[in-house]
């Protein structure tokens, strides 16, 4: 005798029979606008340079550069965050790279911007770290420790020359209490009101940013522990996210994106403006090294891993697989 009503009535499974019913039902979508591009380029070379732990990734020379740029735009990649690696004998203890309108980041912003125009979104790394011969983020003290207000100091004319050279956003990384409130004066004050500021908000010490620190030919002794966040903690977000938002922060940034996937739907959830997440270069290696070995499927652990921090709350994700990624879908 045929029964009805039986258990199970509700059978969530026929949502998911084939890839047409899959993608019709799928709560979360990425798009090309999504994705943002993060792009090195070096002084003094003439050709791109690998870089050994980020597979696929190289620091570009300024025509290099141009063309990832043009082929971001036509993959359909909103934006473009770029980092500049001077030549070794620049970098001094005050960053002078950073803030001179020659230097190699300020010069790679007008190559872009004469190469896309408005098209694409360029974005500029705001921070001493590249350009210090100790690798820190700000100035040091006479007792070497980094020196949170006359960094800001710096700040302000990195976020000026960078304004002056066709930035559309600056990206103060830093984690210098203040420093959104200084950068955003500082822009104001010579005329540059309509440059966003994408604030790193809750930027972690990580273990995680381990390759980048080759793909910027970091100087760094010792560790940024005193400035960038605790990864124990999570309240502390809140806070660095309420005073980003009251100093003038236009967006908001979780970093590094994966492994705080529960600070970035705390920071969606608590916010009206938009917010990046940065899937950073140890995420990256990681999967490329995985699948390099055969141990995880590329394509999908990719897909995967950009579609968690969608779904975490994120509007914008700064990836290096964006061009890649953004032709796919």
């Amino acid at each position: 005798m045929t029964k009805y009503g039986s258990f199970p009535g509700t059978r969530p499974r026929r949502l998911r029979t084939t890839p047409a019913m899959r993608r019709m039902v799928a709560e979360t979508r990425l798009h090309p606008a999504d994705l943002i591009l993060p792009a090195f380029v070096r002084e003094g070379v003439s050709a791109p340079v690998e870089i050994g732990s980020m597979p696929g990734v190289v620091q570009h020379t300024r025509d290099t550069l141009k063309k990832a740029a043009v082929e971001a735009l036509e993959a359909g990649v909103s934006g473009i965050m770029l980092f500049g690696v001077p030549e070794e004998s620049k970098k001094d203890a005050a960053g002078t790279p950073g803030t001179d309108p020659d230097g190699i980041l300020q010069v790679a912003i007008r190559d872009v911007r004469a190469e896309v125009g408005d098209e694409l979104i360029v974005m500029s790394d705001l921070c001493l770290d590249e350009t210090t011969d100790h690798g820190h983020c700000g100035v040091l003290d006479a007792e070497g420790r980094v020196d949170n207000d006359a960094t800001l100091e710096r700040y302000a004319e990195m976020a000026q020359v960078q304004a002056d050279a066709g930035a559309h956003v600056v990206g103060p990384s830093g984690m210098m209490d203040g420093q959104v409130g200084v950068v955003r004066d500082a822009l104001d004050q010579v005329g540059h009101e309509d440059v966003s500021i994408l604030a790193y908000t809750a930027k972690y010490s990580s273990a995680f940013y381990g390759p980048f620190r080759e793909a910027v030919g970091s100087s760094l002794k010792g560790d940024r522990k005193t400035y960038q966040q605790d990864p124990a903690n999570s309240r502390e977000s809140l806070r660095e996210l309420a005073l980003d938002l009251e100093e003038g922060a236009d967006m908001v940034m979780v970093k590094p994106a994966g492994p705080y996937l529960d600070i970035l739907v705390k920071v969606a959830e608590s916010v009206d403006v938009p917010v990046a997440a940065y899937q950073i270069s140890g995420e990256y290696a990681m999967i490329e090294a995985a699948a390099e070995r055969g141990w995880i499927d590329r394509d999908r652990a990719i897909m995967e891993s950009l579609t968690g921090i969608k779904r975490a709350g994120a509007n914008m994700i700064l990836t290096y697989w964006a061009t890649e990624v953004a032709r796919q879908l």
